[in-house]
């Protein structure tokens, strides 16, 4: 199916490209923030057994994870204020343009731990978006793009990379409302809590934007091109700061 953008251009709905990572039970799924592995459990209760396997009538399991920590998720300002903001109440529209750039992450060392991170600096972010002068989503994949890595990989005390503040600027200038990343965070994991690439995108303290999304811990397959796409951007109906999330990509058809 062809979905109508504008004349003669069209987005390719028979072909999405799915660009969260499905969260499955146990250690083959990715951990970070020093949570366990999600567990999947068969209700056990009255002589109920929730798992056909064992002699049950149906499959009924509790599901103990966390958003933020084991895999594909959407957070909105809620994520870093005193106050509680729901992403269900925040992402209310779930189209927009999108962006995707791939840039592998400079290496610096950090004078506070001796540590050496990886950085994703604004100057590789400006060269990447030369030419777009707006955009809705921004959707950044770092290198190497290793899938058994990212899909699976117990980012705690790895020291991740992560986004350097300036490229707030950028996004700014392009209006971008929505970034998604294939990292844990857009922070440095160990920052003393200041967190402060998420308080200068969300404008926290001084002016509050509740439209701004951040969706981390996402994979962009190789087969999938740097470019402009469509964006589907749909969250679990959590009320909660953050939510799992399925951001889906459609390819833009120009036709003459």
């Amino acid at each position: 199916m062809k979905l109508f953008l504008k004349e003669g251009v069209f987005i390719d709905t028979d072909h999405p490209l799915d660009i969260s990572i499905p969260l499955v039970a146990g250690k083959a799924n990715l951990t970070a923030w020093y949570v366990e592995p999600p567990r999947f459990e068969p209700v056990r209760a009255n002589g109920f057994i929730g798992s056909v396997a064992e002699g049950g009538s149906v499959n009924f399991r509790d599901v103990f994870f966390n958003p933020h920590g084991h895999g594909t998720h959407t957070e909105c300002l809620g994520h870093i204020t005193k106050e509680v903001f729901s992403i269900n109440q925040t992402l209310r529209s779930f189209f927009c343009s999108a962006l995707v750039i791939s840039l592998e992450p400079e290496s610096e060392f950090n004078e506070k731990d001796g540590r050496i991170d990886h950085v994703v600096k604004t100057a590789q972010v400006a060269d990447a978006i030369r030419g777009i002068e707006k955009v809705e989503a921004l959707i950044i994949r770092t290198l190497p793009n290793k899938k058994e890595e990212k899909i699976g990989k117990a980012y705690s005390d790895t020291n991740p990379p992560y986004l350097e503040t300036g490229i707030i600027d950028i996004l700014e200038k392009l209006q971008v409302k929505h970034l998604l990343v294939d990292l844990p965070s857009v922070d440095r994991e160990s920052d003393e809590g200041k967190l402060a690439f998420h308080h200068l995108f969300w404008k926290v303290p001084v002016n509050p934007d509740h439209e701004r999304t951040i969706t981390e811990l996402i994979f962009v397959g190789d087969h999938i091109k740097d470019g402009a796409y469509i964006l589907e951007l749909q969250v679990a109906p959590f009320e909660n700061d953050a939510a799992p999330s399925r951001p889906v990509l459609y390819q833009i058809i120009a036709e003459n």
